[in-house]
């Protein structure tokens, strides 16, 4: 079980979301709705992993990563992205994203990026 923060822009995505993290027992312990919220609840609750969209309002998710990993630089997240711009993708991998998940997913992928996220 892992303490995981949904920083996610969709109702619905954040609400998919967390049903789904709940039924896998990992607990949620914060949802924000964009980056800058994002930043502001990590330093609160410290969690495991974060689950981060790339395109936020307020602040984006490249952006939200950079300022959560000058918090803690062991900050684990998962990127979230509908987006192909692989350029993105890198820049998020390269500033410490450990892995990114393209929107629509399957259930399969976000529990395996999860695990592999945690072994780390």
């Amino acid at each position: 079980m892992a303490r995981i923060m949904i920083a996610e822009d969709s109702k619905e995505s954040r609400m998919f979301l967390r049903d789904l993290l709940e039924i896998a027992n990992h607990e949620v312990v914060a949802e924000a709705t964009d980056g800058l919220e994002a930043v502001v609840k990590f330093r609160e609750t410290k969690p495991d992993i974060v689950l981060l969209d790339l395109a936020m309002p307020k602040m984006d998710g490249l952006s939200a990563l950079r300022e959560i990993k000058k918090i803690d630089e062991n900050a684990k997240m998962i990127l979230l992205t509908a987006s192909g711009n692989l350029r993105t993708i890198n820049e998020c991998i390269q500033a410490g994203a450990v892995t990114c998940i393209f929107k629509p997913f399957k259930i399969e992928d976000l529990s395996s990026a999860i695990k592999s996220t945690l072994a780390k």
